[in-house]
């Protein structure tokens, strides 16, 4: 797995102290700075501290088996923004590389708050998935949705979002998760019929193989 984080911190300087503190229990393997400086922290063979307790399609520890990219910014906290171009531009060809040298599914190129729903937010709904996309480096969101409302249920749903990957532990904060990745212009934690066909139609490009 890939899981990509934002820092959520003012300056670039304090976010590599703190993730090279061994009292903050907190690291990463890679931090991108805004203007595309790559900083590498942890050897990628190496387990690092940055999805804490998560969960992603089965695996209860995702820091056993990921690679975590920190972006320099200032995060929700601190005043949320959209992503330097140079940064992304830095991001895009050391997630290519990843992916390729370890065999990532496309599905398992996620976001902080897609392994951690209840706890996290980063990204955000301002990170670029859809550009990310066009290099064919994570799933792009479904431009057309086969069928418009397919679950008959919440609890339908709630199972089909748990078999997509996610923790569904706490419901409403995993379907606000899910609306930041793949509808990221409207977060109301609420199951509604777009989001319900978003997911469906995921499913359905996961089980014809589409997802690679």
């Amino acid at each position: 797995m890939l899981v990509i984080h934002y820092t959520e911190m003012e300056d670039k300087g304090f976010a590599i102290e703190r993730l090279c503190d061994p009292e903050a229990k907190v690291s990463a393997h890679y931090l991108i700075g805004e203007q595309g400086e790559v900083v590498r922290l942890v050897p990628e063979e190496k387990r690092a501290w940055h999805a804490g307790v998560s969960y992603w399609r089965g695996h209860k520890d995702v820091n056993s088996a990921s690679i975590g990219i920190e972006l320099d910014h200032p995060g929700h906290r601190y005043g949320y923004r959209e992503f330097n171009d140079a940064q992304f531009e830095a991001l895009v060809p050391l997630v290519a590389r990843i992916v390729k040298e370890y065999d990532i599914p496309r599905a398992n190129v996620v976001g902080h708050s897609d392994v951690a729903p209840a706890r996290k937010i980063d990204p955000g709904e301002l990170f670029p998935w859809d550009r990310l996309a066009e290099y064919g480096l994570c799933l792009p969101r479904p431009e057309k949705l086969e069928r418009g409302d397919p679950f008959d249920n919440d609890a339908a749903f709630y199972l089909a979002l748990e078999r997509f990957g996610y923790d569904i532990t706490d419901g409403r904060k995993a379907v606000e998760a899910f609306q930041r990745r793949w509808r990221p212009e409207k977060i109301n934690g609420e199951i509604d019929g777009e989001v319900r066909a978003i997911l469906f139609q995921l499913l359905l490009d996961r089980d014809r193989g589409h997802t690679r």
